[in-house]
Formats: structure tokens, sequence, C-alpha cells
């Protein structure tokens, strides 16, 4: 497994290693000792899946304290643009964001520690994306960010009259006027 480094302190980009012959493929999603040598301890309690079509972008969510959560996020079928923006006040890459292809074919996955809002745009005809969170998903401190927000200026990848979006995710206000702890 290599793990790349990002602009942003803590967010790794993780390359597994895959064995593929005639049959198909195989590779390790998790391997707790595998990660901690990495620099990667979680105690991960909650796995979630959710499957999408071309066009959906989903976020940018993010828990507050003491909810935060820290997630590993691959893509089973498909390809998505992941997209995660520092929320950390202080920290030197405050409201800039990282993006990453991650698709079915390279298998990279993603770890986003605690911190960190995070989304994606769905860039294939459907998408099933898998992740692992450190704390449990607990509605009363969900909070997200506008995914237009023009002070962080993501390109989602995809044209803006095909984008779809939740209701909710229509409302997040902009990262100024965020509500972060």
């Amino acid at each position: 497994m290599k793990i790349l480094t990002t602009k942003l302190e803590g967010l790794f980009i993780i390359e597994p290693r895959v064995f593929r012959d005639a049959r198909g493929y195989f590779y390790e999603t998790w391997n707790k000792e595998r990660y901690i040598e990495a620099g990667i301890s979680c105690d991960f309690v909650q796995d979630n899946e959710s499957k999408s079509s071309y066009g959906v972008v989903r976020g940018l969510h993010y828990q507050q304290r003491p909810y935060s959560q820290a997630k590993l996020v691959r893509v089973v079928l498909g390809e998505v643009l992941d997209v995660v923006v520092d929320i950390r006040k202080g920290s030197p890459t405050f409201g800039q964001y990282e993006s990453v292809r991650l698709s079915d074919q390279n298998k990279r996955q993603l770890f986003i520690p605690r911190g960190f809002a995070h989304g994606f745009s769905v860039l294939s005809s459907d998408v099933v994306f898998s992740y692992k969170c450190d704390h449990y998903y607990r509605p009363d401190f969900e909070r997200g960010i506008s995914f237009s927000d023009p002070e962080i200026g993501i390109d989602w990848g995809i044209p803006a009259d095909q984008m779809i979006l939740s209701e909710k995710d229509k409302r997040h206000p902009v990262l100024a006027e965020a509500e972060i702890l």
C-alpha cells in the first residue's frame, strides 16, 4: 500500500496493492495493523454505502464536535470526484479544498481526518460509494457548507445544469456563515 500526502495536513490518498489475474482482482480494503503503521489509527464504528447516478453532488457534509467524524472513503463501482474542505479554525489551509478522483478502476481510497467537510460528484453513469466512520452518525450534529461557495471555488467536474442535489444540500450556508466549533 502506498500513502500519498496532500496539501491538506492529515488528508491522505491511499493506493492499495491490487492483485490481478485472469479471474479478476483481490485487495485489502482495510487492515487496521497496516493502516496504523502508515499513521492512520481510527477505531471505525460504522460503515455506510450509497448509490447515485451521473450528476449527483452530495455534500459538503460534516458533523459538529463532539461527534466529528474521520472517514475512509472508496468507490466500489463507477467514478467520483471526491472533495474535502479544511474547516479546522486556525489551520493554515482553512477554507482550502482538495479533490481526488476515486474509481473502481484506480481502487484509491481517501482518509479524511476530523475537521473536514466532505462531498463528491458522480462522474460515471452510476456509482456505489462506501465509507467507514469513526463516530456514529448523529443527525442533531450534522452540518453542511454550500457546494457552490464562491470563496472556496470548487470545480465539481459536472456542468451546473446537470447537477442533481438534495433540497438539504441546496440550502447549506457558505463557509463564512457555517456553524463550525
